[in-house]
């Protein structure tokens, strides 16, 4: 039965729900690509679809827009999948149950996929609205965006006319969004050997934290998991003897973890357990404004698994106490916004190998190299080596934008207020774009989300309401 039926607008929620009943994660959009292409044939409409799943529906201009410059609108087709602990919900193959609670719409247990579900909704229904008044719609859905914006950067854009974007990947209504920051992804691997040893095995685990975004939410004081595990292993290596077993946590580069965990071999159990006891406590008071749940605990455990030997253990609890995390400079040009950062977002070990992805940021494009040569530093002294991939460069304010000045007249009328001109510290899809059309005019917008990419996400329906008759008056003045 559907539960978002009746809100309004219908002609958008219809579609949000749709989507969401088919998986939809990073790297697994083949449904909902085909899903798109399904809809176009459907309706007649023009579209390219690439082997990645990426795909770009168009309809012709409303009568009277013919000779009106194109309007490109773009959002992702992927979400990040994640849940809360005990959900067994297999998001690879099930959709998501959603649920309305006032003005929120949410997904129990899970991500709710707003990002970027929402505007996926409000392109496929500005695409099938039959009295919308609107010049050549040219609407691009890319894929992979949560994992390196790795659609947009494969993308094919010789179909594309416009020069005009229209982007629906921002979270807070009343906010134009016009730059971003650059990035990369940097995994450092360091070689492990393992060797038999004796000792007690404590299971050691950082959890009840908010994590977040690692772009929007980095300046907010928030805890990574990863980080904090590193501490704590450092901490219990000096009360006693210590050997790595694992130590895993975080689920994509670009979330801050909210969870880690660790099996050690210690030499004294309850020195151990004692160092971890003492850092709880000075944690808890470090972040009791920002992560006030935070916890970690250090419990008697079982393994079969053979530990790491000494020299890897200590390479290891070397580099997650050492690596640098979160934000690393701040804007002199405009309050407020982070300039530089980097993200431990996953962390795995494997039988010979520990591997950590960071999600590197900056708006300036030296100081986010100076960050990844950091990492290889830290790692090649320590035995290990560095991969970079997903580089995309920042998107750069441009003060002439017919396009950004017609939205604001638009607001104005529609809000009696002025929008908020921003540009941000994450990776938006628009400066891959830009690269990509030179002389591109670009905005990015969107209804109000919070808490993306946790389990806690909520979409306003209000705000839902109120953005998407603003997009319908843009499309109608974009003459």
């Amino acid at each position: 039965m559907a539960v978002l039926d009746r809100l309004e607008p219908r002609e958008v929620f219809r579609f949000f729900e749709e989507l969401s009943a088919i998986p939809h994660g990073s790297g697994n959009t083949g449904a909902v690509s085909r899903w798109c292409a399904d809809f176009a044939r459907a309706r007649g409409l023009e579209y390219h679809q690439d082997a990645l799943n990426n795909i770009i529906i168009i309809k012709e201009a409303a009568p009277g827009y013919e000779r009106a410059e194109p309007i490109i609108l773009q959002g992702h087709l992927d979400m990040v999948c994640e849940k809360v602990p005990g959900c067994r919900k297999d998001m690879a193959a099930e959709g998501l149950e959603l649920a309305v609670d006032g003005d929120q719409i949410l997904a129990c247990g899970t991500t709710l996929g707003g990002d970027d579900g929402i505007a996926v909704a409000m392109m496929l229904a500005a695409l099938d609205a039959k009295d919308l008044p609107h010049p050549r719609l040219e609407a691009v859905f890319t894929v992979d965006e949560e994992i390196g914006m790795l659609g947009a950067a494969a993308l094919d854009v010789s179909p594309l006319r416009g020069r005009r974007l229209l982007n629906l990947d921002s979270e807070a209504e009343g906010v134009f969004t016009v730059g971003c920051a650059g990035g990369n992804t940097t995994r450092c691997v360091l070689p492990v050997r393992r060797t038999e040893g004796c000792g007690e095995t404590l299971r050691v685990t950082v959890s009840g934290l908010a994590g977040g975004h690692s772009g929007q939410e980095i300046g907010r004081g928030r805890a990574n998991a990863v980080q904090l595990m590193g501490r704590a292993l450092l901490a219990m290596s000096r009360a006693a003897e210590l050997r790595l077993v694992s130590v895993d946590g975080g689920l994509k580069d670009n979330a801050i973890p909210r969870e880690a965990s660790a099996l050690v071999r210690v030499s004294d159990g309850r020195a151990a357990s004692a160092a971890a006891e003492e850092l709880a406590a000075a944690l808890k008071n470090e972040y009791r404004a920002a992560d006030p749940d935070i916890r970690l605990t250090a419990e008697p455990a079982e393994t079969a698994r053979t530990p790491m030997d000494a020299d890897s253990t200590r390479r290891c609890v070397c580099f997650l106490a050492c690596a640098p995390n979160g934000v690393e400079a701040m804007s002199t040009e405009i309050p407020g916004l982070v300039q530089t950062s980097l993200n431990l977002g996953i962390l795995t070990t494997g039988e010979a190998e520990l591997s950590a992805s960071f999600c590197v940021r900056s708006s300036i494009d030296t100081q986010k190299e100076m960050l990844s040569r950091r990492l290889e530093c830290l790692t090649g002294q320590l035995g290990g080596q560095v991969e970079r991939s997903g580089e995309y460069g920042a998107w750069e304010y441009r003060p002439d934008s017919p396009l950004r000045e017609l939205m604001a007249a638009v607001y104005r009328e529609q809000y009696g207020a002025e929008p908020k001109i921003e540009t941000i510290h994450a990776g938006v899809e628009c400066g891959l774009f830009a690269a990509k059309l030179p002389g591109l005019d670009c905005v990015s917008i969107g209804p109000d989300l919070t808490d993306i990419h946790t389990p806690r996400e909520r979409l306003s329906i209000s705000s839902t309401a109120r953005v998407w008759r603003f997009v319908k008056e843009v499309l109608r003045r974009a003459q």
